[in-house]
């Protein structure tokens, strides 16, 4: 497994001083997100009681991006999710917004796609400068979340039977079905 498929193990000192095990000195929170938005996957554990305080620390760093204006979460959203905590609701909100995510990331990355292989105009001149701002803008606008900002590299796959008129394949019928179960499940508890 190669170094950059692990979690960046960042640990926390009684000082509350995190430090950066792979480059050996101290980090702040804003250079964790910065990890983070690169696509590394990073894991926060408190040195003395072991205890992983990865969660703690995430929800901190969204907190700090809401609270200078940077919101990504509008207030129903919010208050959604403070109502989750006390309803019944939350064994399917985890589920719900992990769904979500996913379509969001898989989506993006099919109109990265898009706009590289499939698209005629991909050979014009200037088509690459175009690419590279309408990345910046996804990037911008998801804020790097969850490696939204940019296309994951695949193999190249033909379309198969299982695809729909659309394009969408099975794995992304399967996850609007899903959003659409877990959606059904959200109304009829808040009846």
């Amino acid at each position: 497994m190669a170094e950059t498929d692990k979690p960046l193990l960042i640990k926390r000192y009684a000082s509350r001083r995190l430090y950066n095990t792979e480059t050996s000195d101290y980090v702040t929170l804003e250079d964790i997100a910065e990890f983070i938005r690169d696509g590394r996957e990073v894991q926060i554990i408190d040195l003395k009681s072991g205890d992983d305080l990865t969660r703690q620390y995430l929800l901190q760093i969204v907190a700090e991006h809401e609270s200078r204006g940077e919101s990504v979460l509008p207030i129903s959203v919010l208050t959604d999710l403070v109502r989750s905590y006390t309803t019944q609701a939350t064994s399917v909100v985890p589920e719900f917004l992990a769904a979500s995510f996913e379509m969001l990331r898989e989506g993006q990355s099919a109109m990265m796609e898009n706009m590289t292989k499939n698209n005629p105009l991909a050979s014009m001149p200037g088509m690459d400068a175009m690419r590279a701002q309408q990345e910046a803008f996804m990037k911008a606008v998801t804020g790097g979340i969850g490696g939204l900002s940019s296309a994951p590299e695949r193999e190249e796959s033909k379309p198969d039977d299982a695809e729909t008129e659309s394009g969408e394949g099975e794995d992304l019928t399967e996850i609007r079905k899903q959003l659409a179960e877990l959606q059904e499940k959200l109304s009829k508890m808040n009846k």
